[in-house]
């Protein structure tokens, strides 16, 4: 059976079916992925169980893993771990935990590690266990975001530079990091505008940590970064988890969060692994 890619909107995620990721991928399946990807900028494999094996090899053809630090229960791995449940009991973990309270940062708009040196390319996530209700992630596109500008306002925006900040996006929601868990994440700087390396296309590199835009004036930053988010949320897809699933999104031209579900009645587990964009053209 040949791979086939359904839209799920006009012109942003797809659902890919009649492949196997879960076994090793050719040079041709891989290439189909990597082009559905760049078109499509989120992909959504349905029912496609994931172990943590199969997973990084998956995950490893599109470039090397990220390993995870500071405060997530995976830290030192090259999982991070979304889960209400214990990492070594598998008990669920109390609603007034303070990795529950970490957690909560996911429900804001966000990609994932622009708050590093180096960004990551992609993100794979797997749903090994899945509540009956809630817990849908939702996902926005920051390359309609660009592409809907006026031309002065690209003009303006082609050389701005932002400033990413892992403890601003997480003071959103009330976390404060130790002085030793935040030494790992200064805040760090990137172009704003991303160029897609394979298609050309261009994406705006924004959400929860991108805390200003250098040089700008504070409101004036904020207006512009508030004004970008609202144009990505007007080309959403939600997507209800079922177990098994697994979903990958481009961290440059995507934006993702979380939303709720009852941590308490019911249990969750996600395992992402992350893949650097140091061996991808970085064009500005």
């Amino acid at each position: 059976m040949a791979m086939m890619v359904t839209p799920l909107t006009p012109d942003f995620c797809a659902e890919i079916t009649g492949i196997d990721i879960t076994l090793p991928l050719d040079e041709a399946e891989f290439t189909a992925i990597r082009a559905a990807f760049d078109r499509w900028s989120v992909l959504i494999f349905p029912e496609q169980p994931l172990d943590d094996a199969s997973q990084i090899a998956f995950s490893e053809n599109f470039g090397p893993l990220e390993p995870t630090r500071s405060v997530n229960p995976a830290a030192g791995t090259p999982f991070a771990r979304q889960s209400n449940l214990d990492i070594e009991t598998g008990a669920v973990i109390p609603a007034d935990d303070r990795r529950m309270a970490y957690q909560k940062a996911n429900m804001l708009w966000h990609s994932d590690s622009t708050f590093k040196a180096v960004l990551s390319l992609c993100s794979v996530l797997s749903a090994r266990e899945v509540p009956p209700v809630g817990g849908a992630t939702q996902f926005a596109s920051t390359r309609a975001a660009y592409e809907g500008l006026d031309e002065p306002v690209r003009a303006r925006l082609k050389a701005a530079v932002v400033e990413h900040d892992f403890s601003h996006s997480r003071a959103l929601v009330g976390f404060e990091f130790t002085a030793q868990e935040a030494a790992p994440f200064p805040a760090v700087r990137h172009r704003l505008v991303r160029v897609n390396a394979n298609s050309g296309r261009k994406s705006v590199l924004i959400g929860a940590h991108a805390k200003l835009i250098v040089g700008w004036k504070a409101e004036e930053s904020r207006d512009m970064l508030d004004d970008l988010l609202a144009r990505a949320q007007q080309h959403a897809y939600s997507h209800e988890w079922r177990q098994g699933d697994v979903v990958i999104w481009d961290n440059q031209a995507a934006l993702h969060r979380a939303t709720p579900y009852d941590s308490v009645r019911h249990r969750r587990l996600m395992q992402r692994t992350t893949i650097s964009s140091r061996n991808e053209a970085d064009a500005p």
